[in-house]
This record gives structure tokens, C-alpha cells and sequence, in this order.
């Protein structure tokens, strides 16, 4: 875990979020944001009526943002900390020998602090802990930075195993 420094130079705090208890609204809070910013992003690539950074999150994402603790029952989830506050969630889906990085967010005012980067090795660590084999994750191709990121990492591109046009998929051995 990292050591918390003091304002600009303060370094992320990665914990193990409690979501039977106080992290579940920041967790939902947290990912409400991440998957939000996605819909928005993902309307920005496809030609069609103005985007709207407000509507509403499709069905299938209500659970996660409402209830963590049952959405995320059987995962790691991470939160990351600046001045006591969350600022950051990594969720990381065991599935055998492959663990998952279902979702990875920093809020926008913090990043380039370190915070997506301390998150993304905690779930790494996570994932060795599990005995997993493999980490593997996809990401929209137009997120350049987390692209990179990744690839800091060592993950590498491989087949989709996503139909959706534009995902990348990528994998690193643990």
C-alpha cells in the first residue's frame, strides 16, 4: 500500500474497499462516473444526434452503480485515496486461471498523480495473489493514455474476445 504524503505531493492510498459499509456509495459514486464518461465517449465516436453527458446509464450498468456489494460479490475492489477522499476503483474478476480488470477509473482532476497507475498495480498483485496465470482487460481504443498505460504494464493486444468494434483487448501473463 502506498503512504499518504500531503497535498500535491500526496501519493495515493490503495485500500480494499468495504462495501458492506461506507465505500458502497463511493464505489457506486466511482463507477456511476466511469461508466457515465464511457456512454459519453462512446457517443462522441458514432455520427447521430448531439451527445448528452447526462442521460441516463443503460439497464445492464444500474446494479453495479446501486449495489456494489451484489454487483461486485466474488471480486477484488480496490479504492484509491487523496486527503481522505476516493478518487479511484479498480474491480478485478477472478475467473480461474484469468483474473479480469472489469473496471479502472481515477477521477479526472487527479490524474497524471499516480492514482490509475497504483490502482492498476494493486490489481496486479491481486491477481497473483489469486494464483491467476493471466491478467486480462479491454479498453475503448480512442483511451490513449490508458492504452499506454496498459502497455507500461506489459499487457499486449490479442484476438477480441468482445464483438464491440473499436474495443481493444489486451493480456499479461502474472
Amino acid at each position: 500500500m502506498s503512504a499518504e504524503r500531503g497535498a500535491e505531493g500526496e501519493r495515493p492510498l490503495i485500500r480494499t474497499a468495504d462495501l458492506a459499509g461506507p465505500d458502497a456509495l463511493e464505489v457506486g459514486a466511482a463507477v456511476r462516473a466511469y461508466l457515465q464518461q464511457t456512454e459519453f465517449e462512446k457517443s462522441l465516436q458514432e455520427p447521430g444526434p448531439e451527445p448528452d453527458a447526462a442521460a441516463p446509464l443503460p439497464e445492464r450498468y444500474v446494479r453495479e452503480v446501486d449495489d456494489p456489494a451484489a454487483a461486485y460479490a466474488g471480486h477484488r475492489v480496490r479504492v484509491a485515496q487523496l486527503g481522505g477522499r476516493v478518487v479511484g476503483v479498480v474491480v478485478l474478476s477472478p475467473q480461474g486461471a484469468v483474473a479480469e480488470i472489469k473496471r479502472l477509473w481515477a477521477v479526472p482532476e487527479v490524474r497524471g498523480r499516480g492514482v490509475g497507475s497504483a490502482l492498476l498495480d494493486a490489481a496486479l498483485r491481486d491477481a497473483e495473489d489469486l494464483g491467476a496465470s493471466a491478467v486480462r482487460l479491454s479498453v475503448w481504443e480512442w483511451r490513449e493514455g490508458a492504452v499506454r498505460l496498459y502497455g507500461s504494464r506489459g499487457f499486449e493486444r490479442v484476438s477480441s474476445w468482445d464483438d464491440r468494434e473499436r474495443l481493444l483487448c489486451m493480456v499479461r501473463p502474472v
